[in-house]
């Protein structure tokens, strides 16, 4: 009964460390992302009698800077908490396991909510930019 118990343990500590990896990927995949949307935002791709373009184009900037600063936010949290996990494997406390499962959920509320701020401010500046980038005119050889 006891191994099952421990066994029980241990797959819950892999889904725990597997939840860490998804979001530490997650977050690396967004690092290449910002670095291509602020390219975007600062290239002279764009139609330049669009009304709004420049103050429009800075709102996005700004919010990007707000979207990178909770992201590196939430890049040291996972830190921690992936190391809190080791700490709870050695503990082997079912007190610290508990409240290690509650920590988890939180932070992974929060991982999921600032992935998906992340998602919307993306699709918005898609669908804004998509539609004013300039057109390439043929060459008239």
């Amino acid at each position: 009964m006891e191994n099952q118990t421990e066994d029980r343990k241990q797959d819950t500590f892999k889904n725990l460390h597997l939840d860490i990896q998804k979001w530490k990927s997650s977050f690396f995949l967004m690092n290449d992302e910002l670095l291509f949307i602020e390219h975007l935002l600062h290239s002279y791709v764009f139609e330049p009698n669009t009304p709004n373009l420049f103050e429009r184009l800075q709102d996005y900037l700004e919010r990007l800077k707000h979207i990178k600063s909770d992201k590196t936010n939430m890049q040291k949290l996972i830190v921690q908490h992936e190391n809190n996990l080791g700490g709870s494997i050695e503990g082997r406390n079912s007190k610290c396991d508990k409240e290690f499962q509650v920590d988890h959920e939180t932070l992974k509320v929060n991982v999921v909510n600032c992935l998906q701020q992340f998602q919307i401010l993306k699709s918005e500046i898609f669908n804004y930019t998509g539609g004013i980038l300039k057109r390439r005119r043929p060459d008239k050889n």
